[in-house]
Parts: structure tokens; sequence; C-alpha cells
């Protein structure tokens, strides 16, 4: 479905894509993503609603991981429609105002989790260093602050993506690579110098991604530095435990969110079944999992979770 390269599309649509090669067994292959929706949806707000509800859980950790679980809801929320849709129904549609409006939702909500990341190592690195000052340093009303932060930079930054975008005509071809949108996927696919959504594309992430990896990778070098100091083992041990969840949380979002932004960048060499697995990767396995991994290590959280399903 594509035209000559000097005309516009009659059509104001792109085509999502599902899995390449495997479009026969699409119907089958829709029954793990539902199951992958489903136990993620449960996960994450079994989550918050044990935090809310208990008292002893309104604290600077639980809250950080309150807004981990709400930014993996939004990201569910926002691309699982056209992914099921795709699958279940062979619905590939999708207009050009409403793929540049998921863009948006997905590229702000990955940077708004990846400041929750960082904020999350910045607790973890308070507790373990300064544990007497813990409480009077991550006051409720200093960490809303810090949500609203992480939230404007998300909103603000990705603002003008869609924007950027619809300043072009799209008259090679209409086909994405996957069955959600993402900025760099759709900048593709238009017939006109696409320079300036590179290099703001780019500078984004480095400004972005690249400071919050960098400052997470310093406070762990720091946390490390002050468990190594500690003369018990058992207490260096205790404190590295505290953050072994962040840890999966973090490999869990970048490694994927780094392998998909090198398929892209270097697609010429790469199939396009790695591209969009990487893809499925980075949106589904951290709702999927961070829930999981919070609930097995925090005794805490664990035993609250016990308890209200015994009652």
């Amino acid at each position: 479905m594509s035209v000559g390269n000097d005309t516009k599309f009659k059509s104001s649509v792109f085509l999502l894509t599902g899995i390449p090669g495997q479009e026969d067994i699409h119907l089958w292959i829709s029954v793990p993503f539902c199951f992958i929706y489903v136990i993620s949806i449960i996960g994450n707000s079994v989550i918050l609603f044990i935090i809310k509800r208990d008292p002893s859980l309104h604290e600077p950790m639980y809250v950080f991981l309150s807004m981990l679980a709400l930014t993996d809801l939004g990201l569910l929320t926002s691309t699982m429609p056209t992914i099921l849709g795709t699958f279940l129904f062979n619905f590939r549609e999708i207009s050009f105002q409403a793929c540049f409006a998921q863009l948006y939702f997905i590229h702000s909500l990955s940077l708004i989790e990846s400041s929750v990341l960082l904020l999350m190592a910045f607790d973890r690195f308070v507790a373990i260093r300064d544990p007497l000052r813990y409480a009077s340093i991550l006051t409720l009303p200093r960490i809303a602050k810090m949500g609203l932060v992480c939230v404007l930079r998300g909103l603000v930054l990705i603002f003008p993506f869609p924007f950027l975008l619809k300043r072009f005509r799209y008259c090679r071809d209409n086909i994405l690579s996957h069955s959600y949108c993402l900025h760099q996927d759709v900048m593709k696919l238009a017939c006109a110098d696409i320079t300036v959504n590179n290099i703001y594309g780019m500078l984004t992430a480095l400004f972005t991604f690249g400071m919050d990896s960098l400052l997470i990778f310093v406070s762990y070098m720091m946390i490390l530095k002050t468990v190594l100091s500690v003369a018990s083992p058992t207490e260096s041990l205790r404190a590295l435990n505290t953050c072994v969840s962040h840890l999966c949380a973090v490999l869990l979002f970048y490694i994927p969110d780094i392998g998909l932004a090198v398929t892209h960048r270097f697609g010429n060499s790469s199939s396009l079944f790695l591209q969009v697995l990487m893809g499925y990767i980075y949106l589904l396995a951290p709702p999927l999992i961070n829930p999981i991994v919070y609930s097995v290590k925090s005794k805490h959280l664990r035993a609250r979770i016990v308890r209200v399903f015994i009652k």
C-alpha cells in the first residue's frame, strides 16, 4: 500500500505490523499477549491497592514503587489496545492523529519511568548512606515535588514529537514495523529531510535516558563504596539485598530500550523479527516482572499481600 515518492497517500492511515512471517498464527500468538496483559494489570493494581490500604507502607520506597506501577499501567493502556487489535482481529489501520497521540504517550511514559528509576536509586542511596536521616530527607512533600518534576520533564520534552511528525508528507510507505507507533519508526516513512527529528530525538535520549542511567550507575558506585566500608559482611549483604529489586527493574527497562534503539538505528543489518521482538520486550517485560520481583524480594510487602488474600 505505497504510492509514488512525489505524491501523498489518499488514505490518512498507517498500517501496523504483528510478527513478520507469523501472520497465520496471530490469533494463537494473541493468547500469551492477553495473559501478559491481564497478569500485568492485576500485579500492578495489587501493588497500588496494598500500598494505599496499609499506612505502614507509606514510606518513600513504596511511594516510588507506586509511581513505577502507575507508569507501567499507563504504558500498558497506551499500547495493548492496538497490539491486541492487530493479533486478535487483524485490525491494522491507525490514523495519523491516533498514531501521533500513541507515540507521545509511549515516549513520555517511558521517560517518566526512567526518571522514577533514578529517584528509586537515590532512595536506596540515602537509605544506605544516611539511614538515620532517611525519613527527614525523603519527606512525602519532597517526594511529591520530585515526582511532579519527573512527570513534567517527560511531558514537556516529548511534546514536540507529534508536531515534528505532522509537518511531513508520508509518500514512501505507510507500513510500520510494530503493532504500535514509535517516533523513530514513523519518521522513517516521511518523504522529507528528517535531520531535525533525528537530532532532537538523539539529544532528548542523551539528556534523559543517558543522564538517568549515568546517575543510577554513579549512585550504585557510591552505594557499593558505602557497603564495602561496613565492617560486618552480614550487614553488607543485608544492605545490598535491599537493592536487588531495583537493579532488576533497571536492567529490565534499560537493556530492551538500548536494544530497541540499536536495532532501529542499524535496521538494515538486523532482522525485522529482532526489531519486533525487542519492541515487545521493551514494552511488556517491565510491567509484567516488576510487581513479581518486588513482591518476592520485599518481605514487608509480601506479608501484606498474603494477609489481604488470606482474609
